[in-house]
Order: structure tokens, then C-alpha cells, then sequence
């Protein structure tokens, strides 16, 4: 894919964007882009890492809340998917076969993008998948970056989706005999979801325009993730799990918790804040997973916490 941003009608492209692409050490490409300060003083630059299934347009909004703040902002496409290479020949397929490679990839557009060109001082704003992949990345981030916002992250499934042990055991089994490939559960993209039924959001004007970004530019999103997805989720997990990793945790890091959450656990993630030392938690009670694409009720309350927990915010 070029490197290009889109937009929709309801979705304008944030003033004064630049997008390229970034190579990898192993010839992959990630799509980026920058986003200007909107305001004076400048306070930093903030960094975006969004979640599976996800891509740069989807936070067009909160980009243009940080850049009227103050805020420099650069995002990337995880690999594999958004405008960023992806990983197999079928494009559909949420593919990956190590989180390590998330790591690695978010430590390159460190070095090459934000540190030489942004300002700083620098923080990170991350959901879900790519939370889990921030804390992966804490031992690396911890002479870079200030301060961690970590969104509803993937820490366990919720009770109601499939279990951490299931899904550990299953996925391990298909990568085990060569189905790694393969997807685990859903599969390739079908029709959207009507906003009645979806899981992530009560606010029904996002969500829609959510959805006819996705309608105007299928190519930016996956299909369901595959059992070697699954495997390296549990893997990443165990990793940030261990007793030796969080308590090696220096980073001041703010937990944001959804608490109508049906995607990730919760409670896992309460818990797991109690652990780290530098950590701080809000709960949004009656928040769905996808706050920053929620109800001005919930999205005004994690903006205000970003507020007091980031310096230089209002």
C-alpha cells in the first residue's frame, strides 16, 4: 500500500499531516504519520499505538484533542495490518507469529522517526493490543518516554469470549501441527456488525463513522486473527505477567479500565495496576472497550484523566 491517509466525510484528515512509510529490519513497511501541534506552549509528543483491527484514520479525533492541547502526535499501522505490509499472502488474516517483532518495530519508529523529528518530551497513548505491546516494551521505553496511557489493555480475554487457558492450549496445538496460519474463530471480513449488536461502543454516530471508513477503504482493515495471533497473545502475556518483569516497572503508567468491557478483562486489568509500583488506575464505569471511540459521558472522562496524569496538560 502507499502511503497515503484517507477520509470520509465525517473524518477529515488532521491539519497538517505527514504520512510515509517506515521500513523494518526484515523489509516490512509500516505506514506512519505526524500530526502538528495545534496549540501554544508545545508540551511533547505523544505516541499512538493502536489496537488489532485498527488503523491511523480510526483516531483522526483524539489526534486533533492532543494537537489542540499542545501535543505533537505520531501513529503507526501495526504490522500486518492498516497500511502497513502485510504479513501473509491472504490479507484478511490478523496474522503475527511473535509480539517481539511489535517491540522491535515500535523501537525503530522511536530511533528514526519520533526522537530525531518530534518534540519531546515524549509519551505514549496505547489500546488494547497496543498497550499490551507498550508493556512488552517498558525495559526500552523507560529512558525514552515520560509517562505510559495504557486503554482497556489486553491483559486477558473477558469471562465472556473465550478463556486465557482454552485459547492458550488450542492455538498452541494448531501452530503446533502447522495450522498457525489458520484463522481461530472467525474468519475473513463479512458484513459490519449493526451498531445494536456491537460490543465496543454505545455511542452510535462514531461507530458509524467507524464503519464507513471501513466501507470506503476495506483494505485498511483484517479479518479475524489467526491461531499464531492467538499463541503470540498468550506468550506477550505470560512475558508482562512475570513477577521479575513487573516489578521491574519504573515507568509511571496510568491503567484506563472499561467497565462495561466485553472484549478484554477488566478485572485482570484492576489487578494487574496493583502490581506495578509506578502504576495508577480509573475505572469509566459503564464504559465499552473502545473508550476514545465512546460517548462524550466516557471519552470526556479519560480525556480528563489524561489531563491530570500527563504534564503540561490542562
Amino acid at each position: 500500500m502507499s502511503a497515503q491517509l484517507f477520509e470520509t466525510p465525517g473524518n477529515p484528515i488532521p491539519e497538517g499531516a505527514r504520512v510515509d512509510m517506515l521500513a523494518m529490519s526484515d523489509g516490512k513497511r509500516l505506514r506512519y504519520a505526524r500530526f502538528p501541534a495545534l496549540a501554544q506552549p508545545l508540551k511533547g509528543t505523544v505516541v499512538i499505538i493502536h489496537g488489532r483491527n485498527e488503523y491511523i484514520e480510526k483516531y483522526f479525533e483524539t489526534i486533533g484533542d492532543l494537537a489542540r492541547r499542545g501535543f505533537e502526535v505520531a501513529a503507526f499501522d501495526l504490522r500486518g495490518q492498516g497500511g502497513s505490509d502485510r504479513l501473509l499472502r491472504d490479507p484478511w488474516r490478523g496474522h503475527a507469529t511473535s509480539f517481539t517483532h511489535h517491540v522491535s518495530d515500535l523501537e525503530r519508529f522511536l530511533a528514526e522517526i519520533v526522537l530525531p523529528d518530534c518534540r519531546g518530551p515524549y509519551y505514549v497513548l496505547a489500546h488494547s493490543t497496543g498497550a499490551l505491546v507498550a508493556l512488552m516494551a517498558m525495559p526500552m521505553l523507560v529512558n525514552q518516554v515520560q509517562r505510559m496511557v495504557l486503554n482497556t489493555p489486553l491483559l486477558s480475554f473477558a469471562r465472556q469470549g473465550l478463556s486465557m487457558n482454552t485459547a492458550r492450549r488450542v492455538s498452541g496445538a494448531m501452530s503446533f501441527i502447522g495450522l498457525g496460519r489458520s484463522y481461530m474463530g472467525r474468519g475473513a471480513p463479512g458484513k459490519l456488525a449493526p451498531f445494536a449488536t456491537n460490543k465496543v461502543t454505545g455511542d452510535e454516530a462514531r461507530y458509524e463513522r467507524n464503519c464507513e471508513i471501513y466501507r470506503q477503504h476495506p483494505e485498511l482493515g483484517v479479518g479475524g486473527p489467526t491461531a499464531a495471533w492467538v499463541h503470540a497473545v498468550c506468550k506477550a502475556i505470560d512475558q508482562v505477567k512475570e513477577p521479575d518483569f513487573v516489578g521491574g516497572i519504573r515507568l509511571p503508567t496510568l491503567f484506563i479500565a472499561a467497565g462495561a468491557d466485553t472484549v478484554v478483562s477488566t478485572q485482570e486489568i484492576e489487578a494487574y495496576s496493583r502490581r506495578v509500583r509506578s502504576g495508577a488506575l480509573l475505572t469509566i464505569d459503564g464504559a465499552r472497550h473502545e473508550i476514545l471511540q465512546e460517548r462524550d459521558l466516557y471519552r470526556e472522562q479519560f480525556l480528563a484523566a489524561f489531563d491530570a496524569f500527563i504534564p503540561g496538560s490542562e
